[in-house]
């Protein structure tokens, strides 16, 4: 089976929703488009408002906290506003660079934040619209569905690509192949991403990204299967240019 590009997600908001879409223009040295442009800060963040420079990811609300947020779905709108729907939530239509609808975002999100955490504080954003991702690197993230079969298998029921919240989602690599691409290219379409490193897993991936409960042992299964809970690799993209669902994928 000839690889090809499956699933191309982005998450606009870091750990708040995410959105499938048909394609993205990738930039060399960038990050995805539009994934983690926003995050929301929390009351202990080791920063004043407003971020001026990259911050880790222990700054923010994150789903391994509260995992009922990995349950949050996100549309972008045609006027650049984000829908945000939830199962035990009405949903909401919001522009984060708005001072008003960045109050809205925080008490929308403020039910599923634990109680005993540091409160939502501020949405914040890098004018140079660097993504808010958990690394400081420009990556993209490259997964396989090939592992994920292999995971569900093991887990004895389907797991959830959005568990692990990832952009480039490869159909036709086998189980596990994935992790023997490090310093390697990967060709999409016709733009080269340099493959860095593996991506290694939190508890947010045991959440239930439909129920937002946390019903699964991801990282136990993991390392079961490959003796460590990497899933995934991070990657510089080297050339620019788009990419859809149904490109070709090569390796270099």
């Amino acid at each position: 089976m000839t690889a090809q590009l499956a699933h191309i997600i982005r998450h606009p908001i870091k750990s708040v929703g995410y959105e499938e879409i048909d394609g993205a223009l990738l930039t060399e040295g960038r990050a995805m488009p539009l994934d983690r442009v926003w995050a929301i800060a929390h009351e202990a963040a080791a920063f004043e408002s407003p971020l001026s420079c990259w911050a880790s990811k222990r700054n923010f609300l994150r789903g391994v906290a509260a995992p009922g947020l990995m349950a949050v779905q996100c549309r972008m709108e045609p006027d650049g506003k984000i829908y945000l729907n939830h199962p035990e939530q009405w949903h909401v239509t919001l522009d984060p660079d708005d001072p008003a609808d960045r109050v809205k975002l925080i008490e929308w999100v403020r039910p599923f934040w634990p109680t005993n955490r540091p409160a939502p504080r501020s949405v914040e954003r890098l004018s140079s619209d660097q993504s808010l991702s958990d690394m400081e690197a420009p990556y993209v993230s490259i997964l396989s569905t090939g592992s994920l079969d292999r995971l569900s298998e093991t887990a004895g029921t389907p797991v959830s690509k959005h568990r692990f919240r990832g952009n480039l989602w490869i159909d036709g690599w086998a189980p596990g192949a994935e992790r023997d691409l490090i310093g390697r290219t990967v060709r999409i379409g016709a733009v080269d991403i340099e493959i860095e490193m593996p991506i290694t897993r939190c508890r947010a991936t045991c959440a239930d990204p439909v129920s937002g409960q946390d019903n699964l042992e991801t990282l136990d299964l993991l390392q079961s299967l490959w003796g460590n809970t990497q899933f995934g690799l991070y990657g510089r993209v080297r050339t620019s240019g788009p990419v859809f669902q149904g490109d070709p994928v090569e390796i270099l």
